[in-house]
């Protein structure tokens, strides 16, 4: 099969498509037919070395949707895979996910979309539901071969099928930004209607659609991104946008709020901006930080901290029930995956390009 490899760290040039060997299903696993496949900013830091043990060569890609070609040992193709509870043949419900099984009827031939968290189902944090926290936590194409390919692997309890007619750009394009931002402002933040939130970064794929969940929820939206976005992601539902090319926005919510501030702020930005978001978090308010793109250390103010009694709280991915309750939601056409240009696998080195050099608006899709 073709597949978008690497075999050293370092810029986009040691991307390379190759022919490598088709991959076989281990004991619980499917194999997809992957119909397409989309970039985060997490292929971009495991590509330049993230420090994490990782596969080499590498075939990165986090984000999946497939039709399912084989199953593994241990998988009932002739039955439900995944059963969720209650679910039938529908589209499971967070009250319907049961344990770790989420996908109903997933048999050959059906089209699927991929939750990229691999847990142990086993520690303490997965018996409490809460797979991101698993103590062998490990994410599809960051520490296991990915879905930059023809071909790939993943767990059968994994899949959640895709409803007939819906765009696979949009369904690859939605599950690490979609379950990442469902997570930080439901999970973690715990976003009310009413409130105010500010969202840094906003070209991204978790940031646009934590704009729209935002707005789903009810919240007033403030959001920061460059000059060449901010129209469109006013058009996501943001009912303020600062081009931080042109104003220091911390300084200008401060004079739109009254010196309020904002009830949250979600940030993936990291060092640059952390003066800046920590100023304009309320009293009482949450600070929720899913990245780092800027640099992972920042200096921090305790006095503003104590003084306005700010939470301050991390967020990585999210459970399968959440993972079930947004992706409900994006098959409903309530949240809309944003999808920047859908290009062939072979430009996948292109694509690293693109998004390195943060031109993209929305998810870089590729399609072999």
């Amino acid at each position: 099969m073709k597949a978008a490899i690497f075999h050293s760290f370092g810029g986009p040039e040691v991307v390379a498509i190759e022919e490598v060997a088709r991959p076989e299903p281990a004991a619980g696993e499917v194999r997809l037919g992957v119909l397409a496949a989309a970039l985060n900013h997490l292929d971009l830091w495991v590509r330049r070395g993230l420090p994490i043990t990782t596969t080499m060569p590498h075939i990165g890609g986090s984000d999946v949707a497939g039709v399912v070609d084989v199953a593994g040992p241990g998988v009932d193709v002739t039955a439900a895979v995944g059963v969720a509870k209650g679910a039938g043949a529908g589209i499971a419900t967070a009250a319907e996910v049961s344990g770790d099984r989420l996908a109903p009827r997933t048999l050959p031939g059906h089209v699927v979309v991929v939750n990229p968290s691999l847990w142990c189902g086993e520690c303490e944090w997965c018996r409490r539901g809460e797979q991101p926290l698993c103590v062998r936590y490990r994410i599809l194409g960051e520490h296991t071969q990915g879905g930059l390919a023809e071909y790939v692997t993943v767990p059968a309890a994994n899949l959640l099928p895709v409803p007939d007619g819906y765009p696979l750009e949009r369904a690859a394009a939605a599950p690490l930004a979609f379950l990442s931002a469902w997570r930080g402002l439901v999970g973690r933040a715990e976003l009310q209607p009413g409130e105010s939130i500010l969202v840094t970064g906003a070209s991204g794929g978790v940031a646009t659609a934590a704009v729209q969940i935002a707005r789903y929820i009810g919240a007033r939206v403030y959001a920061v991104t460059t000059s060449d976005h901010v129209a469109s992601v006013r058009a996501l539902g943001a009912d303020v946008v600062y081009d931080r090319t042109r104003v220091d926005f911390a300084q200008k919510l401060a004079s739109d709020t009254g010196g309020r501030g904002v009830d949250v702020v979600l940030d993936s930005v990291g060092s640059a901006t952390w003066a800046g978001v920590l100023g304009s978090v309320a009293r009482l308010g949450r600070l929720v930080v899913y990245g780092a793109t800027t640099g992972p250390k920042a200096q921090l103010d305790l006095r503003a901290l104590y003084w306005k009694q700010v939470a301050i709280m991390g967020t990585t991915m999210a459970t399968q029930a959440e993972f079930a309750a947004v992706m409900r939601l994006v098959f409903e056409g309530v949240l809309t995956p944003v999808v920047d240009v859908v290009w062939p696998l072979s430009e996948a080195r292109a694509a690293h390009q693109r998004l390195e050099a943060g031109e993209q608006f929305g998810k870089i899709v590729l399609r072999p």
